[in-house]
């Protein structure tokens, strides 16, 4: 059955759960135990009454994860590891336990990332109780983050995902969700070969996200997690697979969705659960120049392809951009939506992402020029006056798709 192994499929299905707390991972033995030990205390502690067990998916570790988690103390709540199979990837590991609770009937599964240093006990509550009172069948995460942490969320995937659908969601790839019942059986009755593309992989997150907003009959809800804190990059270092992989499951489901977002012309925010924290997160130290940098020789070395894919007056301001090594707003909006109608075409994919690099490190310039100064409240209202931008020019994306 799907990623997860035959002699595992055979232990489990003779099981019954109904709650899994599902911890993807790979190489994380210093973080893994903290994530499972404290999952299991907010089990105890918030639903003392149902029936859950603990369950690691890895990517087949090389240190000492599984061990670790198998040794970690969890108030006797069964603990269960398994290296899957398949496709290695974040998205693979999901599909596992996602596989374990539609075998098992389970009420609700909690995802953690397993590299996670600020879960509390209070996460399992604010993630599962939507499902549980059947508010929800999905609930994303709400963080407290440094202003630059989740650039790609930032720029990207919260606003353009909010414009397109209207509901604001504010960590769509967020890592850490709640998912229900419903949203379960519409996960495992996708096609293997949705599951064996980038979906597989770090596109998994806003695969379900999208995936629950166009398809759930319950709103999505978000949960007031705090401050994450976990192993973070400085976003001018290299984007590796993520960003394609992000960004590319995102172009693919605007094609999927398209009479969905054709009529949306405002957005609401989703449903918020739990107290509002306040927390002063850890501030990320970024590397300006080297953005400026990147955006410069990415876009010389990558010039070619804008002038294919791009209309005139935007060849334009990337001739200027790779001088300057910074992209507005403004533009930004502009390219990343002429870019997503052009991504439908499967020829030009690569070549999109490859152009689209350098481009996201100059507008990540931008904003940490804009930004230098101001806390992360005030860089907060900038995510926000970008968000209403993506909105105004909303009625342009709709003619360069010819959805208008």
């Amino acid at each position: 059955m799907g990623s997860m192994p035959k002699d595992f499929f055979k232990m489990i299905s003779e099981k019954r759960y109904d709650l899994i707390i599902g911890i993807p991972s790979y190489n994380n033995e210093d973080t893994i135990s903290y994530v499972a030990e404290t999952s299991a205390v907010g089990l105890k502690k918030y639903f003392p009454d149902l029936n859950a067990c603990i369950v690691n998916s890895d990517g087949g570790s090389s240190d000492g994860t599984r061990d670790v988690f198998m040794s970690s103390r969890c108030l006797n709540y069964p603990l269960h590891s398994f290296i899957y199979k398949g496709i290695p990837g974040k998205g693979t590991a999901m599909r596992s336990v996602l596989e374990i609770g539609h075998l098992t009937g389970v009420k609700a599964i909690v995802f953690l990332d397993s590299d996670l240093r600020s879960v509390k006990p209070e996460w399992i509550e604010l993630l599962l109780n939507p499902i549980i009172s059947e508010k929800s069948s999905y609930v994303t995460p709400f963080y407290i983050r440094d202003k630059y942490d989740g650039t790609i969320t930032n720029s990207i995937c919260y606003p353009l995902n909010t414009i397109l659908y209207g509901d604001e969601v504010r960590q769509p790839i967020g890592g850490d969700f709640g998912v229900g019942t419903e949203m379960i059986n519409i996960y495992m009755n996708k096609k293997d070969e949705i599951w064996e593309s980038d979906i597989s992989k770090f596109g998994i997150d806003i695969f379900m996200t999208t995936t629950a907003i166009n398809e759930s009959k319950l709103p999505v809800y978000q949960a007031n997690l705090g401050s994450k804190i976990h192993d973070v990059k400085d976003p001018g270092e290299s984007l590796g697979p993520m960003f394609s992989q992000v960004v590319g499951t995102l172009f693919n489901l605007m094609d999927l969705y398209k009479n969905n977002w054709k009529k949306p012309t405002s957005f609401e925010r989703a449903p918020v659960y739990g107290r509002k924290v306040i927390v002063d997160p850890k501030p990320i130290e970024v590397n300006l120049d080297r953005m400026i940098e990147k955006c410069k020789i990415g876009l010389k070395e990558k010039f070619s392809i804008a002038e294919k894919v791009l209309s005139q007056n935007l060849i334009s301001y990337l001739e200027n951009a790779k001088e300057k090594g910074i992209v507005s707003d403004e533009k930004w909006v502009d390219i990343l939506f002429e870019l997503s109608s052009k991504y439908r075409e499967k020829s030009l994919r690569k070549e999109i992402i490859e152009l689209l690099v350098p481009i996201y490190f100059g507008k990540t310039a931008d904003f940490v020029i804009k930004t230098k100064k101001e806390n992360n409240q005030q860089a907060e209202e900038r995510i926000r006056t970008l968000l209403n931008l993506y909105m105004r020019k909303k009625s342009e994306l709709l003619k360069i798709w010819q959805l208008d």
